[in-house]
């Protein structure tokens, strides 16, 4: 677990050295998922890798990240009335960007394991 969760922090390092000294327009640990991504992809570690064991852990814990974004939607009810349009457009947008977003990934990966029938063995 440990040595998951290191490498997980080494990857968001990398990712926020590489967006400070490259002054890229994307923050550093969004910069450090996408180099855990190409790790990922390249090596291919099994489910019982390190890094997917405490990938597993921490998404286990996800719900509680949600308990202050609620907080902060209660105490910004006044602006909510208000900005009720543009905030629920770009919910909506949002979310039909993710979706199709994944609808992409997900048909990309499934006809790259299908080209590759002794990839999953």
């Amino acid at each position: 677990m440990i040595e998951g969760l290191f490498q997980l922090l080494m990857c968001q390092l990398v990712g926020t050295l590489l967006s400070q000294a490259l002054h890229l327009p994307i923050p550093g640990p969004v910069a450090g998922m996408l180099f855990l991504l190409a790790i990922l992809t390249v090596r291919r570690p099994g489910v019982e890798a390190p890094v997917m064991r405490a990938g597993g852990r921490i998404l286990q814990d996800l719900p509680l990240l949600f308990i202050p974004a609620g907080v902060g939607l209660v105490t910004c009810l006044g602006l909510l009335r208000h900005q009720w349009l543009p905030i629920g457009a770009a919910m909506l947008l949002g979310w039909a960007a993710g979706l199709l977003g994944t609808v992409f990934a997900s048909r990309g990966g499934l006809a790259r394991n299908a080209s590759d029938p002794d990839e999953g063995q």
